[in-house]
């Protein structure tokens, strides 16, 4: 009985100016988040004698890395960049890590710590406690002895 439905002209009144409402929140929000972010960015420079190469474009710069690294494309965005103040003798050595072929860690068993036989129903099953390399630090989980020396 009380209802009021719009036609005509109205309707399409009301609705331009609620999506110009939307439009200028939509702004507000994405003015309000660019001047946070804008707090947090500076604006970074580097050298020639920063052991970069050259500089390619406005934000990429070409480095100078060392043998061992010589698979790494070495053309990097100034976001992936940080200014390091270690002294040289402080960093960390690549011997004694092993990687493959797409870069990544290799775990590495470094030798067998324990070995006992679990049995479980009416099987028994060889298991060996193992020493491992990880990036984590040394880890040293049982594993099933076949499925170890199949791997290793």
């Amino acid at each position: 009985v009380g209802e009021f439905h719009l036609t005509g002209p109205e309707i399409v009144q009301e609705t331009t100016e609620k999506i110009v409402q939307i439009k200028q929140r939509i702004q507000a929000a994405q003015d309000r988040q660019k001047s946070y972010a804008d707090l947090k960015c500076k604006p970074m420079e580097f050298q020639v004698k920063d052991k970069l190469i050259k500089r390619v474009g406005s934000v990429a710069y070409k480095l100078k890395l060392p043998e061992e690294l010589s698979r790494v494309h070495n053309t990097f965005h100034v976001s992936n960049l940080k200014k390091c103040y270690a002294n040289e003798p402080l960093a960390v050595p690549l011997d004694g890590l092993h990687f493959d072929d797409k870069l990544q860690f290799m775990e590495e068993p470094v030798n067998i710590m324990d070995c006992k036989v679990k049995r479980l129903r009416n099987n028994c099953v060889p298991i060996v406690k193992v020493r491992w390399n990880s990036r984590r630090g040394p880890e040293f989980p049982w594993e099933r002895e076949d499925q170890f020396k199949k791997k290793y």
